[in-house]
This record gives structure tokens, sequence and C-alpha cells, in this order.
């Protein structure tokens, strides 16, 4: 894994290759989404402590930013590819949604300007 840049559907890839030969197998779909949960609670709190008001304290020194997001994205990938999810194709069609929905919207909020 010496790639400096990897596509979504590499990523989905190597993550299959590394449970089926190195973590044995996929937990189940529940739990992974409970793991999820678990690690984007890790993000906000770094988050909260780092661009919010909330310190850090002596046991949040060990928390990493880009080392949190890795794994949010860990686990959202292994709930893809359980579900046979193309997470390449899902993003396409959702920046399309959201550009067709939001044409307008952003550029005549007063609240962004």
């Amino acid at each position: 894994m010496n790639n400096k840049t990897l596509t979504l559907a590499e990523a989905q890839q190597q993550v299959d290759e590394w449970i089926k030969t190195i973590g044995v197998r996929y937990f189940s779909e529940l739990t992974n989404m409970a793991i999820l949960t678990e690690e984007v609670g890790e993000l906000a709190r770094i988050m909260a402590r780092k661009y919010g008001d909330q310190s850090f304290k002596k046991s949040d020194e060990a928390y990493n930013l880009a080392d949190e997001m890795a794994d949010v994205l860990w686990v959202l990938i292994c709930l893809a590819n359980q579900t046979g999810v193309d997470l390449s194709e899902a993003f396409i069609k959702n920046i399309g949604k959201k550009t067709t929905r939001d044409k307008d919207r952003h550029q005549n909020n007063e609240k962004l300007k």
C-alpha cells in the first residue's frame, strides 16, 4: 500500500483483501454500523477540542485527526463492501443529485454571504 493516491474502487478492493487475508471476515453489518458510530464519535471529540470550545485533556493526546478520519472511511468502506455498494458510482450520483437540487440554493442563501 505505497500508493500516494487511491481511487474509491481501489480502496474498496484493498479493504476487502485485508479483511479476507488478515481480518479473517467482516464483522456483521450491524456491528460495523455501531463501530462507524463509535469512530465518528472519536472524530467529533477531536473536532470539538481542536475547532470548538472544548479543551484537550491528557487522554486526548493520542488522538490524531487524520487517523480518525481514516478510521471512519475504513468502516464505511467495509459497510459498502458488505452491502454491494460501489462507492465511486454512489458518490458520482450523489454529486449529481446535490448539483441539481442545490443549483441555486446556496448561492441565494443570505446566511452564506
